[in-house]
């Protein structure tokens, strides 16, 4: 599956690149296409030199939990649920206590501490996979549900809000929230269709009951604040949590006489060994999305979802948000820019800014994703996870448009 999608992004690129050509006189299509190759090779590595310090960070922090007993804790706690949807998965597996905090830290908004934690449950999964190079169920489920994890406060998007000099910078939240649980929510379903994991389950339907009713209580809750509360409110919860956790680390470790700096060392090293094997992976994901966007081709599918919706009579300003949509399963940062560049032309606002906003905060870099994480542990064949992740990152996009009209017509 990897493979052919790399390829088609070529050959997608390349057929673009030889219409603007011929038909379009642009020979400097193809100077752009070269300029992306290096541009998103050394993009990779600026990325890989920001992960190396965080994953050793991260890794040598999870070593001491890990070594205090935390990890296992949690994994007795979600033994009964992760015994439905990951019945390969033994009960009181370090992964499964991996998975919980990856999932914490994505709630969180706390992506430097999410990525690390993640990978180094996709390597105790790995463990337990019986081919090398092939994907797992458990390992596929876990991608999916990371890859459209719901996140409760998206700061970043508030921020970047506020920056461009919006009345209200977190007037998203609740739209963002919305799609957010929508696509997490197809995810796990999509993966539970393919795999024939029994969601109905009694223990399955309680713990999403009760994850629903959580999130609706603070949901509630949160509408009842200001703005600027709500703004601050986001800012605290998710850096007193973070040290909130690494101190908790740090005194179990402590506590159960765990030689806290030697063990964060060892953790730290096998940072930095994850992260060296990493660079290939992103070198060949980034540089195909860079060869793709430069050629022109998501530009041509804009005009013609833009030509589509006329034909039938839609309102089309949902079309000039989808450029933060159409890129964001390939580069966050491509994404980003996206957005600012909709909230300069449109104004801040704006209901195509408001929705691109709420794309961006709701939907996640899907094949960054399945390079780092399947990369990490060498898988090559990642079976249904790609179409089950774009298939919440569909689903996310499709909510977003229904919510924001709703919101704000």
């Amino acid at each position: 599956m990897l493979n052919r999608l790399w390829f088609g992004f070529f050959v997608a690129a390349a057929l673009s690149a030889l219409g603007r050509w011929w038909l379009g006189d642009d020979p400097g299509v193809f100077a752009a296409m070269v300029s992306a190759l290096f541009d998103m090779a050394k993009l990779a590595v600026d990325v890989m030199i920001v992960l190396f310090g965080t994953l050793s960070l991260w890794l040598g922090l999870l070593q001491i939990g890990e070594r205090a007993g935390l990890v296992e804790a949690l994994s007795r706690l979600l033994g009964p649920l992760f015994a439905r949807l990951m019945p390969e998965v033994p009960r009181g597996h370090p992964a499964l206590g991996l998975i919980t905090l990856n999932f914490t830290a994505n709630v969180l908004g706390l992506d430097n501490a999410a990525t690390p934690i993640g990978l180094r449950a996709m390597r105790e999964l790995q463990s337990l996979n019986p081919s090398a190079d092939t994907a797992s169920n458990a390992q596929i489920l876990f991608l999916v549900l990371n890859a459209s994890s719901l996140t409760l406060l998206p700061v970043t998007v508030f921020m970047y809000r506020a920056q461009a000099g919006a009345h209200d910078p977190t007037v998203i939240f609740v739209p963002v929230l919305l799609a957010h649980l929508a696509a997490n929510l197809t995810g796990l379903c999509a993966v539970a269709w393919m795999q024939r994991l029994k969601l109905f389950d009694p223990v399955v339907l309680a713990w999403l009951g009760g994850l629903l009713a959580v999130v609706g209580g603070l949901l509630a809750f949160l509408m009842t604040r200001s703005a600027g509360q709500l703004a601050a409110d986001s800012s605290l919860a998710g850096n007193l949590s973070l040290f909130t956790i690494i101190m908790g680390f740090l005194i179990a470790g402590a506590w159960k006489k765990v030689p806290l700096f030697d063990c964060f060392v060892d953790g730290a090293k096998q940072g930095f060994d994850v992260a060296k094997d990493l660079l290939p992976y992103l070198v060949a994901m980034l540089c195909a999305v860079g060869v793709l966007r430069a050629s022109g081709a998501l530009d041509m599918l804009l005009e013609g979802v833009r030509w589509a919706a006329h034909g039938m009579g839609m309102d089309t300003r949902f079309v000039d948000a989808l450029p933060t949509a159409l890129v964001k399963p390939f580069s966050g940062s491509a994404a980003r820019g996206m957005l600012i560049e909709t909230m300069h032309h449109s104004g801040v606002d704006s209901f195509p800014s408001l929705l691109a906003a709420t794309m961006q905060g709701s939907s996640e870099t899907t094949f960054y994703v399945v390079a780092v994480y399947f990369g990490a542990v060498g898988i090559k064949r990642v079976r249904h996870a790609v179409g089950c992740a774009l298939l919440a990152d569909l689903v996310s996009v499709l909510v977003s448009i229904a919510v924001c009209y709703w919101f704000f017509g």
